[in-house]
């Protein structure tokens, strides 16, 4: 039997920690953008945030996934996010 726990992650917005799994994975690309990991498997540095609108929010307009992936996002990089997470269902 397999009794190892699951990796965990923590929510930069909510500082939430929960199964890696659970959370959406954000990562900074060679380029210095910043694009959704839904495979997880991405090489470059990641940063994780929940399913939920307020914390998508939060992270985009506080800087904090600026500061988390150590990068600057471009206008148009950050209104793909915004509209990224506009689309996740209504959350806390």
């Amino acid at each position: 039997m397999n009794s190892r726990r699951p990796p965990q992650r923590t929510c930069i917005a909510c500082r939430q920690t929960n199964d890696k799994r659970t959370l959406i994975r954000l990562v900074r690309s060679p380029t210095g953008g910043v694009e959704v990991d839904l495979s997880g498997k991405m090489p470059g540095r990641g940063a994780y945030l929940c399913h939920s609108r307020s914390c998508w929010q939060t992270a985009l307009k506080k800087n904090r996934l600026e500061h988390a992936l150590g990068t600057e996002l471009e206008a148009k990089n950050r209104q793909l996010l915004i509209d990224y997470g506009q689309d996740l269902s209504k959350g806390s």
